[in-house]
């Protein structure tokens, strides 16, 4: 059984940064992030391939977000720089046993409990 683990949300200044953990032991293949602001559907951010040689991300992160992972660890991570209000949301980590980019969530067979990241104008 895999069960993913956020950590590394909090409070931040716009502008600010944070970066974001998930450890997920177990036999995983691609793992991805999402996010799920207030009175809004969860959506997808980004995600990673089991090598970490493939990531893709929604067009509102690209550029500012970078998701990497380390497998000797089993960790995945997303930095999160030049953070803005829109971004304040609760952040789930998902992992799935599956070969491929997840770009949806549908795509994924686990998830974690979630971690708050809020960002003050």
């Amino acid at each position: 059984q895999v069960q993913p683990v956020e950590s590394g949300g909090g409070l931040v200044q716009a502008g600010g940064s944070l970066r974001l953990s998930c450890t997920a032991s177990g036999r995983t293949f691609g793992c991805g992030w999402f996010r799920q602001a207030p009175g809004k559907e969860r959506e997808f951010v980004a995600a990673v391939s089991r090598s970490g040689g493939s990531t893709d991300y929604t067009e509102s992160v690209k550029g500012r977000f970078t998701i990497s992972r380390d497998n000797a660890k089993d960790t995945v991570y997303l930095q999160m720089n030049s953070l803005k209000p829109e971004d304040t949301a609760v952040y789930y980590c998902a992992a799935r046993i599956r070969y491929g980019l997840g770009l949806s969530a549908s795509a994924y067979d686990y998830w974690g409990q979630g971690t708050q990241v809020t960002v003050s104008s």
